[in-house]
């Protein structure tokens, strides 16, 4: 871990939850509650390579997660190169993390003094699909911000066999991927905050999703559409900017009431 990174007013600590490989951050000296982040990174990515984000996220005042998705980081890397492997893994560490969600953030309750009225889940790219699917299924989670991600997974999926020639039907339950995709279950989202945050130029995960999700769920929010946001940056890649970051915390704010 890099020395630069160190900041004597954080606590970062490396844990365990059921088997799930963490990083924890969280302002020193704080024993109260605390407003609790889980942050899912994406396709090839790990806790590790996270933790600046678990910093400036901690140094604002919340407790953060980020643990790893199995075959990365510390559970059994895989060598990423290849649309052929994407296909075999990609939906299995989404679901996987989704199931494994509810052990962390139980874990978190009991262990780190998560407060569990104010937990919200962020993911970047497949970590974005990942924190949709958790929010969407996690009724206690009160807040969810998506940089570059999924919302609606079918469609998703259906835009990289075309533009990726990614076939992953050959390796999933796609009644599993249906059952669970969020667009399929809005009324577990009605009048809930999401923050979808995307470049109108990305190449991996493009946006048409995000814009089929928004317009679908819109109406949903008919008395609170401020809960709900698509900010589209143009001529934007695959990646997070600082003015995405600085969105999502703003958002966060106003939703876990700090």
């Amino acid at each position: 871990m890099a020395d630069f990174l160190y900041n004597k007013n954080i606590v970062e600590k490396k844990v365990d939850f059921n088997g799930i490989p963490s990083l924890i951050f969280k302002p020193k000296d704080k024993e109260e509650l605390l407003p609790t982040i889980i942050y899912y990174h994406g396709w090839s990515l790990n806790k590790d390579n996270q933790r600046f984000k678990g910093f400036i996220l901690s140094s604002l005042g919340y407790q953060v997660i980020i643990p790893d998705s199995i075959y990365h980081g510390e559970r059994n890397p895989i060598n990423y190169d290849g649309i052929q492997v994407a296909e075999k893994y990609f939906w299995k560490v989404i679901l996987n993390n989704i199931e494994e969600s509810k052990h962390i953030i139980s874990h978190a309750i009991e262990n780190y003094n998560a407060d569990p009225n104010r937990i919200a889940v962020m993911g970047h790219s497949m970590g974005g699909f990942t924190a949709a699917g958790v929010f969407t299924h996690n009724p206690l989670i009160n807040a969810l911000v998506v940089f570059n991600g999924s919302c609606a997974w079918e469609h998703s999926n259906e835009v990289f066999k075309e533009k990726l020639k990614m076939n992953s039907y050959d390796y999933i339950d796609m009644d599993k991927i249906s059952s669970l995709d969020p667009i399929n279950n809005m009324e577990l989202l009605k009048d809930r905050p999401i923050l979808m945050l995307h470049g109108d130029s990305d190449s991996l995960v493009p946006i048409e999703s995000q814009r089929i999700f928004y317009n679908k769920i819109l109406p949903l929010y008919d008395k609170n559409k401020e809960e709900i946001k698509l900010i589209e940056y143009p001529n934007m890649n695959h990646y997070i900017s600082v003015g995405m970051l600085e969105e999502g915390v703003i958002w966060l704010q106003k939703y876990l009431n700090i």
